[in-house]
């Protein structure tokens, strides 16, 4: 009798698109350069992460996305996704992970990019946020 053999079914890479102040917002970094040129218009060199203003854009992003054979998941509220750490505390371990990040008075609060992001940031020291916070 012969043996059988499995198929190994390949995981999609999953990026979370977060609903922002100002439409919608994600961070990848795409081993393929023919992904990155597709969203290339859409790159902010400054925050280090994707902006999609309008919906036309997100749902052009996301079909690109699919496409590539990632799985795409639009997030309304950020609970869950963001962390804090006290502003005199060392945060650069997090910035590389985060999609976006502010400061009040006495904390640094960071958007992560998935929920192996927010996990490392907790490991790291960081706190959960427990409410939603605009972006």
């Amino acid at each position: 009798m012969q043996a059988r053999a499995f198929d190994v079914v390949q995981r999609k890479k999953r990026i979370n698109i977060f609903r922002a102040r100002g439409g919608w917002i994600f961070k990848h970094y795409f081993e393929e350069q023919e992904t990155f040129r597709d969203l290339a218009e859409y790159y902010d060199r400054d925050g280090y992460r994707f902006v999609l203003k309008t919906l036309g854009e997100r749902n052009k992003a996301m079909k690109i996305l699919e496409r590539r054979g990632f799985e795409v998941a639009l997030v309304e509220s950020t609970r869950g996704y963001t962390v804090k750490l006290s502003r005199y505390s060392r945060y650069a371990f997090l910035l590389k992970n985060s999609v976006a990040h502010f400061e009040t008075p006495e904390w640094r609060i960071f958007l992560m990019k998935d929920q192996a992001a927010v996990e490392e940031a907790l490991r790291q020291g960081a706190s959960l946020v427990e409410v939603d916070v605009r972006f």
